[in-house]
């Protein structure tokens, strides 16, 4: 049985290696993109600066809307209502794209949406169980968003086991165990690929150092298996510490997954920035999130040379509370500022990210996730009553 295997597993070395080569050769395609990222102001940072040409009209930006499933169309919905009251001049196109309605027709669209106008805000689309890809993991490595970027700290007035939390965790974002290379062998016997590259695993290390220089963090931490995946992560790991060579002034360590994934809920304040591959840093993003308040409270960016995507943090679609209206907009909003930002946006910016930040930390109008009982409508409401205040210049240049 273990020699007819062994055959097995012989025959299909050509197999494997003409999936990798064509992965390799489609990554490559993506990465042949000629212009370069953002350096912007908050919690979005890039090493380079794009040179895509941001869709405008008579003035006013216009981001790509990706409904999601769940929460994400309502709260979208709130987004938009939150930028006509603070008059930030950004106009939006609406894809309608969510687990029921992702065809290629559909799919197609979201990416030139996206490819015309540079920038998106998106709800998360469910990736079920059943379905034959992620329309989530599409549109990142299609639009080769390869830094994902979750920024949790600690906030005042959100109850919460561990204090003094401020945490970046930045995740290579299109390869690794999402390549979406598996196979059969023979019955009962699945082979998984996880593909690591040099090229991608130096350059999510390279961003992660520039953003601690950038923000003045003093530590990049590397997170990995190399104990056991020898050559995968063992990759990895070499590429950041080579990478933290041309950085000095900023330590570098490195620690084990399963082991970072214990600090996390037991001591999290050691960390500061973490670089991590795909799946952990999906897991460890995600364990963040938790810890400083849940799903409803953080932003996430995913971030490429041309294009860059905007959503909540945990990239929940918020299912069991659709249409109940007591899901947690804080999150949502404060992805669209931090697009605000990366637009160059940083005054609306600053305006909304204040007013959200004054009802959830100082007002304490909280939604059930925090242990409040306000609605989801209740919390934009007195979001709005604090921008009301904030926009006596909006009749004015605001530039």
């Amino acid at each position: 049985m273990a020699a007819s295997f062994r055959r097995t597993c012989q025959g299909l070395r050509p197999f494997i290696s003409k999936l990798s080569k064509h992965f390799l050769e489609n990554q490559s395609k993506i990465l042949t993109i000629t212009s370069t990222g953002h350096g912007f102001q908050n919690c979005t940072y890039s090493s380079e600066v794009s040179e895509h040409k941001f869709a405008k009209y008579g003035g006013r930006n216009i981001v790509t809307l990706l409904t999601g499933d769940g929460v994400g169309p309502e709260l979208l919905g709130h987004v938009q209502q939150i930028f006509r009251y603070a008059g930030a001049p950004v106009d939006f196109e609406e894809v309608e794209i969510n687990a029921d309605n992702a065809d290629s027709e559909t799919v197609k669209n979201a990416l030139l949406s996206v490819q015309r106008n540079g920038v998106a805000l998106k709800g998360n689309v469910e990736t079920r169980l059943d379905s034959t890809r992620s329309i989530n993991v599409l549109l990142r490595t299609e639009l080769n968003l390869f830094a994902s970027i979750v920024w949790c700290k600690s906030l005042p007035g959100v109850a919460a086991k561990h204090k003094n939390i401020d945490i970046v965790l930045i995740r290579e974002n299109t390869e690794g165990e999402y390549s979406n290379l598996e196979h059969e062998n023979v019955p009962g016997v699945i082979q998984s690929l996880k593909i690591i590259t040099e090229k991608k695993s130096s350059q999510i290390a390279r961003y992660a150092f520039e953003f601690a220089k950038k923000h003045g963090r003093k530590k990049v931490t590397a997170i990995h298996k190399a104990n056991i995946m020898k050559l995968g992560d063992g990759l990895f790991l070499n590429c950041c510490k080579n990478v933290a060579k041309e950085y000095p002034d900023i330590k570098f360590n490195e620690m084990i997954v399963d082991n970072a994934s214990m600090q996390m809920v037991s001591k999290p304040q050691q960390f500061d920035v973490l670089v991590l591959p795909n799946l952990y840093g999906n897991i460890l993003s995600n364990i963040a999130t938790g810890i400083v308040g849940g799903p409803g409270v953080v932003a996430g960016q995913n971030i490429g040379k041309n294009f860059a995507v905007f959503e909540q943090g945990s990239r929940s679609s918020g299912r069991t509370l659709k249409g109940k209206n007591i899901a947690n907009p804080t999150g949502m909003l404060l992805a669209a500022c931090d697009m605000l930002d990366y637009l160059g946006i940083y005054k609306h910016a600053t305006l909304i990210r204040e007013s959200v930040m004054a009802v959830l930390c100082e007002r304490m109008v909280h939604t059930p996730d925090l242990g409040g009982q306000a609605s989801t409508s209740e919390v934009i409401q007195a979001i709005v009553e604090e921008l009301k205040p904030r926009t006596t210049w909006l009749h004015g240049n605001i530039y």
